[in-house]
């Protein structure tokens, strides 16, 4: 499989922290040379709680989102993703939204899953390994 990673909302949101631990690591993840991936789900999420949480200016978030957007590889959520995050939601038992990043990670073709709200090592498929990379 192709060294392709894919990264939660947890990890864009991070980046912008003030958490410097945090914020260096997502860096880290998001910028590491690798194909990155994201899906419109976790843009919209990304957007949202940067709205909800005034993280950002709204001019400051236009800025970030269209350069996460040039620089990381980004995947719609088809109908192909949500009959997957279904069945992915009956065998694993994540919630539903955690099921439809888990799907688009497959889709892609990602050998990597990174977020903070999953279970650190956990390998889906037999494709897809959630790993944590804020775990100390």
């Amino acid at each position: 499989m192709p060294d392709k990673i894919f990264v939660d909302t947890n990890v864009l949101v991070y980046f912008i922290s003030a958490e410097e631990d945090k914020k260096a690591k997502a860096g880290e993840v998001i910028f590491s040379g690798r194909d990155v991936y994201i899906s419109s789900q976790v843009m919209s999420e990304f957007i949202s709680v940067c709205f909800s949480k005034s993280l950002l200016t709204q001019e400051d978030l236009i800025v970030l989102v269209d350069n996460f957007m040039e620089s990381l590889r980004f995947s719609c959520v088809e109908e192909s993703t949500i009959r997957k995050s279904l069945q992915i939601k009956k065998e694993f038992n994540y919630s539903y939204w955690d099921s439809l990043i888990i799907a688009s990670a497959l889709e892609n073709n990602c050998s990597a899953l990174y977020t903070e709200d999953m279970q650190d090592g956990r390998v889906i498929d037999d494709e897809l390994t959630i790993v944590n990379p804020f775990k100390t």
